[in-house]
């Protein structure tokens, strides 16, 4: 089986994908027509949205996979997994200034990914880039408290 594709959620606007969703949605169907594989979108109130928007650009429903509950990075991760324990990584579609803070969760979470940027709209990247310097730096405190918890602790 070749690796899941993963596309990671964004906002919606009115019931469609916001543009960074969208740029997502079509840097996937770029890897899925390549080298079709299962397409998880995972995201809460997201994957609805963005499988529509597969099916419309030909994508078969049975080649969808939706994890409509996961509200962060580190759930999507977790609950992609989780649908394909089997699979030897998952190719993971997200943002290009989410990449690294996407890489740090899976490293963390011991999820082979192979990770595959979208372009940001430009109309958002500042904000986005932005974002992320402190997004970041936040996440990896996270995992550091997460593993010296499970160090201590045992759990």
């Amino acid at each position: 089986m070749n690796n899941p594709i993963v596309v990671l959620g964004a906002r919606i606007v009115d019931g469609r994908p916001s543009r960074m969703l969208e740029f997502r949605l079509r840097r996937a169907l770029e890897v899925w027509r390549a080298d079709p594989a299962p397409l998880v979108v995972t995201g809460f109130g997201e994957a609805e949205v963005m499988a529509d928007w597969l099916l419309v650009r030909g994508v078969p429903e049975s080649s969808i996979v939706l994890e409509p509950e996961a509200r962060s990075t580190n759930e999507n991760l977790e609950r992609s997994r989780a649908l394909f324990p089997e699979a030897a990584c998952l190719t993971v579609v997200t943002s290009g200034f989410h990449v690294l803070r996407t890489r740090v969760w899976a490293w963390h979470l011991d999820i082979p990914v192979q990770l595959v940027a979208a372009p940001t709209p430009e109309t958002s990247r500042v904000k986005n880039y932005a974002r992320e310097v402190v997004a970041l730096p936040h996440s990896v405190a996270r995992v550091a408290w997460r593993r010296f918890v499970r160090r201590v602790f045992g759990r």
